[in-house]
């Protein structure tokens, strides 16, 4: 009976482990930029502090091993970094830095989590990526998506697009939390090799195996360009901490890529859903199109490589009146 059962855990461990695998093979070697941002997921940052009753809940989320988000380790001892959390608030805003202590004098912050409320009803968020550690500042955001409507030309056609809205986070459990009365901006207490005793340090997993478990993020937080939460940011960069030692790892990282042609783009989803009136009944086709250049070289011809175009279209016919 023993025998069957730990032939049974042995297998059951084998089929997830070749599925990771499978997975990871899945992933597009060009996707990754070489830079510690590889390893530190700004959507899995934002989907964490959702769930966060609190910034030191937050932290612990941050720095808890299954969760998946965190894989940096920027002063290469072998041990994924201990990221901590520090509140800078002025008045309606709150910039939440996520930080690692490189060594007894130097820390490197990761990112920015930046709250501003623009009145008792609505409340916004974004989080910042710091330039050290994505190549450049990368912003994300969570979203929702809305249907527009609009009649086509000459008849009752209707085409349907989908729009990105932005989302009041003001009910976010953690957001709740930090505009209550009376409430202490939180600071977290722990520092280099010192850190709390419930924090147990793991190896960095290899980049496919974290791509593929911080991947399911990106389907409700995104990347922009465009800074909405523009009073926190200023709070923020005044107290900007860079670490000199990232910094240059960083910058020789980026010139050597550019040295070879290789430039660090992002990721172009587009959907498109139509609806048509035809004479055999209605017709909906769902378009969607994914540009990716991250990695893309530009090769001696001219031409991109690296770079992948992938359109799916579906058409479902349904009878009139359906």
């Amino acid at each position: 009976m023993k025998a069957y059962l730990i032939s049974g855990i042995l297998s059951a461990g084998m089929l997830l482990f070749f599925s990771a695998s499978a997975n990871a093979q899945d992933v597009d070697p060009a996707d990754s930029t070489g830079l510690p941002g590889d390893h530190f997921s700004l959507e899995g940052a934002i989907e964490l502090f959702k769930k966060s009753a609190s910034p030191e809940e937050f932290e612990k989320l941050l720095n808890t091993e299954d969760n998946g988000v965190n894989n940096l380790d920027l002063n290469e001892d072998g041990e994924v970094d201990y990221v901590r959390v520090i509140d800078n608030s002025e008045g309606d805003v709150h910039a939440i830095v996520l930080q690692v202590p490189v060594n007894e004098k130097e820390s490197q912050d990761i990112a920015v989590i930046e709250i501003e409320r623009q009145n008792d009803e609505f409340t916004i968020l974004q989080i910042v990526g710091d330039e050290a550690i994505y190549g450049e500042e990368t912003i994300a955001e969570p979203f929702e998506e809305e249907a527009g409507a609009r009649e086509g030309r000459g008849g009752p056609a209707v085409q349907l697009k989908p729009y990105r809205i932005v989302v009041n986070v003001r009910l976010w459990p953690c957001v709740t939390y930090i505009y209550r009365p009376g409430y202490r901006a939180w600071v977290s207490p722990w520092r280099f090799a010192y850190y709390p005793t419930w924090y147990r340090p793991w190896r960095p997993r290899p980049w496919r195996v974290h791509y593929v478990g911080v991947r399911p993020f990106h389907r409700h937080y995104h990347v922009v360009t465009t800074h909405r939460v523009v009073r926190a940011h200023k709070v923020y960069v005044p107290k900007r901490s860079r670490s000199t030692v990232v910094h240059t790892r960083t910058t020789t990282t980026v010139a050597a890529r550019r040295a070879n042609g290789t430039v660090v783009g992002k990721r172009t989803t587009t959907t498109t859903t139509t609806t048509k009136n035809r004479p055999n009944g209605r017709a909906t086709t769902k378009q969607t199109t994914t540009t990716t250049k991250a990695g893309a070289r530009q090769g001696k011809n001219g031409r991109a490589v690296g770079k992948k175009t992938t359109t799916t279209k579906t058409t479902v016919k349904r009878k009139r009146g359906g």
